[in-house]
């Protein structure tokens, strides 16, 4: 067997009243693996904090809910303070499967990427059949489709909550001027695609269910026209250094 390189591996958990899936997701991450696990609470009114204490993490917690995009940004943060080298962003709500992170931490770690994306869309029946509502499985393919034409990718999604990160693309980004709000994960995809890191992709199985956390169908909307804009912003970026030129 070939033993695993001497980094480490920080889990960041973005949390948001996860006390019914916050233990099940960690009881399913594979420990040697993983240094350290951090949870970030944004101001959750139930016990998510306390269980995430008993359960050995390390834990942040925001004293009024500041969003999805603040929440990452206290993620990432402390995870570079405490020396990762490789970060990854799981969702505590069981959404995503945490027994998958070897394979993201191996495909960074042996250097064939800098980035690596969960992606849940292989086919339609297994998306709508894992429980995604079929207005966001369109959307996100409709956004997934138009985002690579715009950054020249060929990503199967741009909307994956699973993602993992080699250290210095934290460091070269500007994540902390970032969004709040839910739209920050496309703002640091745009940001990746621009410093030409190497992005890879594993599929992830499906999975909504009544406990995983998942944004209603107003702020789906909100986020839709937030992921064109930040695309348009992206394109006049492209454009604007093709001038300069």
């Amino acid at each position: 067997m070939v033993m695993r390189k001497k980094r480490k591996v920080i889990v960041v958990m973005p949390a948001y009243h996860a006390e019914k899936t916050l233990e099940q997701t960690v009881r399913e991450i594979p420990k040697r693996y993983v240094d350290e696990i951090i949870l970030v609470d944004d101001a959750s009114s139930d016990h998510t904090v306390a269980l995430a204490r008993k359960l050995g993490l390390l834990v942040r917690r925001h004293d009024n809910n500041m969003g999805y995009g603040a929440n990452q940004k206290t993620c990432y943060r402390y995870a570079l303070e405490r020396g990762a080298s490789i970060i990854v962003m799981l969702h505590p709500d069981y959404q995503y499967d945490p027994r998958l992170i070897p394979h993201f931490v191996d495909f960074i770690e042996e250097n064939y990427f800098d980035v690596m994306l969960g992606t849940r869309i292989r086919t339609r029946r297994e998306a709508l059949a894992g429980g995604m509502p079929k207005y966001k499985y369109l959307a996100n393919r409709v956004l997934t489709i138009f985002e690579n034409i715009v950054s020249g990718q060929n990503l199967s999604e741009w909307h994956t909550g699973m993602r993992a990160y080699k250290r210095e693309v934290l460091e070269n980004i500007d994540f902390m001027n970032n969004s709040n709000d839910f739209v920050f994960d496309t703002q640091v995809l745009f940001q990746i695609v621009e410093k030409q890191y190497r992005i890879g992709e594993i599929p992830v199985p499906v999975r909504y269910f009544a406990e995983a956390s998942s944004i209603n169908f107003t702020r789906s909307l909100e986020y839709g026209f937030g992921t064109l804009l930040e695309t348009g912003k992206y394109l006049l970026r492209r454009i604007g250094n093709r001038t300069k030129h």
